[in-house]
């Protein structure tokens, strides 16, 4: 299953800022910390807790979000479904590195070993 390019564009247009309470609430309701989802962060795209709240009080897009990133060079070992999406499947780049992050805190939801997460 691929992508629209109307799906792309919706993706590269939203807020990091307007997704992140939603991550910080999926992972807290699960027993798990917002430290731990910062852990996650990191680890995708290199970004320390200061850059990250610059970029969420600028409400930068994913779009620039990603393009300011680090992505982490074992990213491609996040593999499995998310939104009906096989991630490694999943043609645009910009798509994929959103979905990645998304695969992330649900893995972390589910109670996974950081270790794991971590790859």
């Amino acid at each position: 299953m691929n992508t629209t390019p109307e799906h792309d564009e919706r993706m590269a247009n939203l807020t990091f800022a307007s997704v992140y309470p939603h991550y910080i609430t999926k992972v807290e309701k699960k027993g798990r910390t917002k430290e731990e989802l910062m852990e996650v962060i990191k680890w995708l795209t290199g970004f320390d807790e200061s850059r990250l709240q610059f970029l969420i009080d600028q409400k930068v897009t994913f779009k620039t979000f990603f393009s300011e990133a680090s992505l982490n060079p074992k990213a491609y070992l996040i593999t499995g479904t998310i939104c009906g999406y096989r991630i490694e499947e999943i043609e645009t780049p910009l798509t994929q590195h959103v979905r990645y992050l998304d695969k992330l805190v649900d893995e972390l939801a589910k109670g996974k070993k950081m270790e794991k997460i971590l790859r």
